[in-house]
């Protein structure tokens, strides 16, 4: 039996040439390129409330709002991806005149699917820690209600917060930001009983 065939190494400047060029978004690391999966229904929901709610908020704030096309660069290990939501207060700092891959993130937010939230709340949570810049992560599931919130301490470790139940709220630090499950999940059936959501069908 033959050994298995190596992948050839990509650089980063090949992905982002290719990136650039692509009607699909990919996420890069470590020499490889790994397509992104696509969103469910209830996915694309969660993300849609939850921006109008921070850009709703921080509206004449030094902070701004950028939705799952705005590419990050972890410079410290290399790795580009896609986050659901991005917040970025102060002065932004990019990687090039393209303007496209963001360096310094204030707030990060995943919207957790079947398929991905063991790498967002594992590995990828461990590859963000090494941003500088960010203050807090924040994971949502769209599968029950359920919200994990991460903050950084002044000493670079880290506290999670754990808020379930539609009747409860999740408090952004960082922005004041008091967010509430209901307008997390809106647009989503739910019941105080329950913790799965069931989608609302139109």
């Amino acid at each position: 039996m033959g050994l298995p065939e190596k992948k050839p190494f990509i650089s980063p400047e090949e992905y982002l040439l290719a990136e650039r060029n692509a009607f699909e978004k990919s996420e890069y690391f470590n020499g490889e390129i790994f397509a992104m999966a696509g969103a469910t229904k209830e996915h694309n929901r969660i993300v849609s409330s939850v921006i109008g709610e921070f850009t709703s908020h921080l509206k004449g704030k030094r902070c701004n709002t950028y939705p799952g096309d705005m590419r990050i660069l972890v410079s410290e290990n290399g790795l580009y991806t896609y986050p659901d939501l991005i917040v970025v207060c102060g002065k932004e700092e990019y990687l090039d005149n393209e303007f496209d891959t963001l360096l310094n993130p204030s707030i990060i937010v995943e919207v957790l699917s079947q398929s991905t939230k063991d790498y967002d709340m594992g590995s990828k949570f461990m590859l963000y820690r090494s941003l500088p810049s960010l203050k807090e992560y924040i994971t949502i599931s769209s599968l029950e209600f359920h919200v994990e919130k991460h903050i950084k301490n002044p000493d670079n470790s880290w506290t999670l917060f754990e808020t379930h139940g539609i009747e409860n709220s999740v408090y952004v630090d960082s922005i004041d930001l008091n967010l509430k499950m209901t307008d997390i999940y809106y647009n989503l059936e739910w019941n105080k009983n329950l913790k799965r959501i069931s989608p609302v069908i139109f």
